[in-house]
């Protein structure tokens, strides 16, 4: 999330089978205790890489491409161990790197990639991917409640993107952290985002594509920040950053961020698909019964421990071949993910967070459990375990 986020006041909101919202307040980005983290600073922490958050890497043959938001611009960058590529965004645009590993997009060049000439406003959360021969970046831009998601797309990754537009998505709402996906042959799109106009709360939406900028047919809620442990911290309570996954099971996952950003509290959860299940059902999704990756004990799921090197880890990318969810990685071994924390010992404020490399790996035979809504109320498949 942005540090220029900005939050608006909460009212009440009913989802069909689940909780109601409690009294919320409104809520301010904390006092910074610390200088800021110049965008784009390496670090010298450890395994943390670069200052600023969100981050989105791919691979894309012997390439790591990223993306960064930078004032002015997109960014991408990209490293050679089989092209890893990554997006991510700050105020003004996005700027792509390009390396021969993870780890080297920290320090590759900047390539501007896109410039905010038409004065959209807040650039946040690029998302980079690879498809139909393209390179393909998904950011949200505006300003308050005015904020859409929108693609750029070049054949290279660092150079000859082409005019922001706007994507189509059903009704219209306030939306961020969009990423395209394809699941059962068909092309799917996942964003956090509002159900009306006023800031109540951020869902998981999803909706079918009929092309890059294109939907047909309505959005879909997939999950609403209604349980206790993601609701630590609110106004808004908040589902956001959901990266989509396929297990080795061939089941659909979809990996998203809860609680504030501006909170240590802020942790990554999982939604997983039952087999066979429709992904434009809410019911046929079920939630991990805690944070998967998170720096709290109370919140976190039984059997997963919290960090023990950063606070508040979260809006994850799992470094997958061409960003293709299709392309998760087998189980038994740990695959490359990247997230955004600040450091232990550090106070938390959204100036200070770094991208840290990480891992993660499939975590089989895991039971999620719900009640008093459609269909049964235990699921078992494969589940997650992150790793600093």
């Amino acid at each position: 999330m942005s540090p220029t986020r900005w939050l608006i006041g909460i009212v009440p909101l009913a989802l069909v089978g689940a909780l109601s919202l409690g009294q919320v307040v409104t809520t301010a980005e904390p006092t910074e205790a610390a200088p800021r983290v110049t965008d784009g600073q390496p670090s010298t922490l450890g395994r943390p890489l670069v200052g600023g958050a969100d981050p989105s890497v791919i691979k894309v043959g012997d390439l790591y491409v990223s993306a960064k938001s930078v004032d002015g611009g997109i960014a991408v960058r990209t490293a050679s161990t089989d092209l890893y590529v990554s997006a991510k965004s700050v105020d003004g645009g996005i700027a792509v790197r390009t390396a021969s590993t993870l780890e080297g997009v920290a320090t590759a060049p900047k390539h501007q990639v896109w410039q905010d000439s038409g004065n959209l406003g807040e650039v946040w959360a690029p998302e980079i991917v690879h498809h139909d021969g393209q390179y393909r970046i998904y950011f949200a831009a505006g300003r308050g409640a005015a904020h859409r998601t929108y693609h750029i797309s070049s054949p290279s990754p660092d150079s000859g993107y082409s005019p922001a537009t706007k994507v189509a998505l059903p009704d219209d709402k306030w939306a961020i952290d969009g990423a395209p996906f394809t699941f059962g042959g068909q092309r799917w799109f996942v964003w956090s985002g509002w159900a009306g106009d006023t800031n109540v709360e951020q869902n998981l939406y999803v909706a079918r594509m009929s092309g890059p900028t294109t939907t047909t047919g309505g959005r879909y809620v997939i999950s609403q920040p209604r349980e206790p442990w993601e609701r630590v911290v609110g106004n808004p309570y908040i589902n956001e950053a959901p990266q989509p996954v396929v297990d080795p099971s061939g089941r659909l996952h979809v990996v998203y961020s809860a609680n504030g950003s501006w909170s240590d509290n802020y942790c990554v959860a999982d939604l997983r698909l039952r087999a066979g299940g429709d992904p434009a059902y809410v019911w046929d999704w079920y939630k991990s019964n805690g944070c998967l990756f998170g720096s709290h004990a109370a919140t976190m799921m039984p059997g997963w421990d919290p960090t023990l090197n950063v606070d508040g880890p979260g809006h994850h990318t799992f470094v997958l071949p061409r960003g293709d969810a299709a392309a998760g990685p087998p189980s038994g071994n740990r695959f490359p993910t990247m997230f955004h924390a600040v450091a232990k010992g550090t106070p938390y404020s959204w100036a200070n967070r770094f991208w840290y490399s990480g891992t993660a790996v499939w975590w089989g035979s895991t039971t999620y459990r719900r009640a008093n809504v459609p269909g049964d109320t235990t699921n078992v498949g494969y589940s997650l375990k992150f790793f600093e």
